[in-house]
């Protein structure tokens, strides 16, 4: 999965959410239709600054952009999280159900 394609996945969606044409939002973002339909299926590399301005253009934080890519990006990585040396196992296990001793623990209460 490639950053500028989920990045277009993201924007395209939020301009067909808010029923938006590809016109009018190369419009409002100053930048031709066709590039921005570009950046849209992930063909061009959108520059931080288009990409500010076609934040603007959807009315939509670009804080917000990132943070969806960001969210979809980590959803299809694997968990991979250096150790105390430094070494990236290739997965990390995560337990599908709660420790039973952790658990009773969370039901027991508080001693005090």
């Amino acid at each position: 999965m490639l950053l500028r394609e989920v990045i277009g996945d993201v924007l395209r969606e939020l301009r067909q959410r808010q029923g938006r044409t590809l016109r009018e939002v190369s419009s409002g973002a100053r930048v031709s239709l066709g590039y921005l339909s570009e950046v849209e299926r992930g063909q061009k590399e959108a520059s931080s600054e288009l990409l500010a301005s076609i934040s603007e253009a959807l009315n939509t934080p670009l804080s917000y952009v990132m943070r969806v890519v960001a969210g979809r990006l980590a959803a299809d990585e694997p968990l991979r999280v250096p150790d105390v040396a430094g070494v990236v196992p290739e997965t990390v296990p995560v337990p599908d159900t709660v420790p039973p001793e952790l658990l009773h623990e969370q039901l027991a209460p508080a001693a005090g």
